[in-house]
């Protein structure tokens, strides 16, 4: 079985129940969620070796996210346990042309203190195969970003095949925090996942004659952007989401991916247009589908059909977590999307 890992912040998910408004409605639904730990669930679900890193305070909140973890057979044994506060984010669910919303509560959590010597991670990539993190947890401080750059040495040390997406979060930091930080630790990195915006946030590298807002995308700008990223960065590959935002409730989702085996021609996937149940969570499914594929799948393009058919099904699912099997997404990628009962 293989080893992945992933190191990142888990939150507890506040969420109004329905499509109920932050101001309306009078409880919440509680669950567990962010960006790394959405990947190592979705892996643990597709049978492979999962181990998420991360600090959580030792009280019964830190507690309930480590036995949330466990319950879908994630690795916990290098959960770092300390700090005072467990980060949180709550969610209103748009429908039609009413956004989604999210405010975060996550100033100094845990993880966000968290110093890279409270880590064995050495011990961590032992036998390890792949190693995932995002944008978001170097977003989260000075130490953060250390451990992010800790974890990319050891990673890299070990051999381990390094991924990243990049995953802007403007209420975390500005573009210009974001490039200083992120431009460096991509030289660590193997494989880059974006969507259509992220590598000029994070990056600084913009798709030309796209208004994601309106719906329009010019597939031609983003294999631009590929290319520029392969070229500048020298990755193995590069992935790039492509969402057309009709509304909250309707979203055009495919991507493509640019790797060495493809002669510096990217290739597109097939497209899928979905009714959305809950969009949070989207971006990481196609991460953990994409990683699944290319440690499963000789052939690229197979990978990335695997990778968009993952986060097409997420995004029907309430939550952070993609509660799909590998056969369920095989299934939906060869071509089986009807959605009429099973029985």
């Amino acid at each position: 079985m293989k080893k992945v890992v992933s190191f990142g912040e888990i939150m507890l998910r506040l969420s109004t129940p329905g499509h109920s408004r932050f101001v309306q409605t009078q409880n919440f639904d509680a669950t567990y969620g962010g960006g790394e730990a959405n990947v190592a669930v979705a892996l643990a679900n597709y049978g492979l070796d999962s181990y998420f890193v991360t600090k959580l305070p030792k009280h019964e909140i830190g507690q309930a996210a480590v036995n949330h973890l466990r319950r879908f057979g994630v690795a916990c044994d290098h959960i770092v346990r300390g700090g005072e506060r467990i980060g949180a984010y709550f969610l209103e669910t748009g429908a039609s042309q009413r956004a989604s919303k999210v405010i975060y509560d996550r100033a100094n959590s845990a993880v966000s203190g968290m110093t890279r010597d409270e880590v064995d991670w050495a011990k961590v990539f032992d036998g390890a195969h792949w190693f995932h993190w995002t944008g978001i947890t170097p977003a989260l401080g000075a130490e953060a970003r250390e451990c992010v750059l800790a974890a990319c040495q050891a990673a890299h040390d070990a051999g381990v095949t390094i991924s990243c997406d990049l995953n802007f979060r403007k209420k975390l930091w500005t573009e210009a925090q974001a490039q200083r930080t992120m431009q460096p630790l991509m030289e660590h990195v193997d494989v880059c996942i974006a969507n259509e915006e992220d590598a000029e946030k994070s990056l600084g590298l913009k798709a030309a004659a796209s208004d994601v807002d309106a719906g329009e995308l010019d597939e031609s700008s983003y294999f631009d952007v590929a290319q520029k990223l392969k070229q500048a960065y020298d990755f193995q590959a590069v992935a790039i989401t492509l969402r057309e935002s009709f509304s909250a409730s309707r979203n055009g989702w495919s991507a493509m991916l640019l790797d060495d085996k493809q002669c510096n021609q990217p290739y597109r996937s097939k497209r899928y247009d979905i009714q959305i149940v809950d969009r949070v969570g989207g971006g990481d499914s196609f991460a953990s589908g994409l990683i699944y594929g290319l440690l499963n799948r000789q052939d690229t393009r197979e990978a990335l059909e695997f990778a968009v058919a993952a986060s097409c099904l997420k995004q029907t699912i309430p939550g952070d977590f993609n509660h799909v099997s590998a056969e369920e997404v095989e299934k939906l990628a060869k071509g089986s999307g009807s959605g009429r009962v099973e029985r």
